[in-house]
């Protein structure tokens, strides 16, 4: 099958257009002063159908796949990844959503098909984040409700979301042989702008991912309707690690975003700084870095294309998943940093791009998964588990 169909390069294109019009100006504007997305522009992504490609289309959705999907991340991703990621927001959840019931799909789904009713995903805690069965965060049913007591961290977008998914023990106590066990996925619905009842959070000061703000939580006895536990009791944890293939590809095309951008803005600088009488362009070292970012990017985005493609068969493809977050993100944070060093001294203030693509970049190679967790998953693969 044809990866760029004429329908994806129109995808492709106008996801490019509205990032160089739209997005670009807004992140160069922005990101240095820590401010935040503005509205209007999630309405514009909204009316675009970038919150509904995962969505069916039963559901008001695009019914698109992981590949039309990451195409768009990527390019977003060249002018902002904030707002890359914001996307996840509507398509993202479709993991943990499709545990939903058919009636509750009626009801939420197209609201987040139009970006009218976002999300954010509570998962990590102090002490659990690639370790998900190490969650201490507990959930107690008190009749019709379920009351949450606990600490999170690392919940993005908590304050702008309209829910936000919490992972939450219920079971009775840990099964130090099975902790995943004993995990359950809560709706918490909520106003925009404001934190849930019961939950008072924290900014966590970041040194980037800018444009939204990241939140560690405190739940204290946080009431849940018993009607908003998504999917069974105790199997939250197959819930939280639902969709991890298309996660990772996403992070993928976010990582090639950024590298792409930082290989654009380098070849126009190299073509316009002039040092020793000509273009510092003409000069072999210059050349060949440029020349090996562009073979680093090509080379990740055809790794992302097939995990896109077999994600999309509905083949089974966790380690090619791990093989393209890995290899894209170590690969955007080195073309990155070798945009930035292109740039000089410029590269290292906020008057150009490249320097918020050198730091978003670097949080690529942790959030999803660090690199780590993907070459023991890899490895696994390759060698077998070690045993316990």
């Amino acid at each position: 099958m044809q990866i760029l169909t004429e329908e994806r390069k129109l995808i492709k294109e106008s996801a490019r257009e509205f990032t160089m019009k739209r997005v670009l100006p807004i992140a160069n504007k922005l990101d240095p002063e820590k401010g935040m997305i503005p509205r209007e522009l999630i309405d514009e992504m909204a009316e675009l159908g970038y919150f509904s490609i995962l969505i069916p289309e039963e559901y008001g959705g695009l019914g698109l796949g992981a590949t039309e999907y990451c195409m768009v991340a990527e390019e977003l991703s060249r002018g902002w990844m904030s707002v890359a990621s914001l996307i996840a927001r509507g398509n993202g959840l479709i993991g943990a959503l499709k545990h939903l019931t058919h009636e509750q799909k009626k009801e939420y789904l197209p609201r987040m098909a139009r970006g009218e009713y976002l999300g954010a995903f509570s998962l990590s805690e102090a002490n659990a984040g690639s370790d998900v069965a190490n969650i201490t965060c507990r959930a107690v049913r008190n009749g019709d409700h379920w009351e949450i007591t606990g600490s999170k961290y690392w919940c993005t977008f908590a304050d702008q979301a309209d829910f936000i998914v919490v992972i939450a023990r219920t079971g009775p106590k840990v099964d130090p042989k099975a902790r995943h066990k004993g995990l359950s996925a809560f709706m918490v619905e909520k106003p925009r702008g404001q934190l849930p009842e019961n939950c008072k959070g924290s900014t966590i000061p970041k040194i980037g991912y800018f444009g939204w703000t990241t939140w560690e939580l405190a739940f204290d006895k946080c009431r849940v309707p018993a009607t908003h536990m998504i999917g069974e009791e105790g199997r939250g944890f197959y819930l939280a690690t639902a969709g991890l293939e298309t996660a990772r590809a996403h992070t993928a095309a976010r990582a090639i975003g950024l590298a792409q951008g930082a290989l654009e803005d380098s070849l126009v600088y190299a073509k316009e700084r002039n040092q020793f009488g000509r273009s510092i362009g003409e000069f072999q070292a210059i050349r060949f870095k440029l020349a090996t970012m562009a073979t680093q990017i090509e080379a990740s985005r055809a790794l992302m294309y097939s995990v896109c493609e077999q994600i999309d068969q509905g083949q089974r493809c966790d380690t090619q998943a791990a093989m393209v977050k890995l290899f894209a993100t170590e690969m955007a944070e080195q073309v990155t940093s070798e945009g930035l060093q292109i740039h000089g001294g410029a590269g290292y203030t906020t008057h150009f791009a490249v320097e918020r693509h050198w730091r978003d970049a670097r949080l690529t190679k942790i959030f999803e998964g660090t690199s780590e967790i993907q070459q023991r998953i890899i490895s696994d693969a390759l060698l077998g588990k070690v045993p316990q």
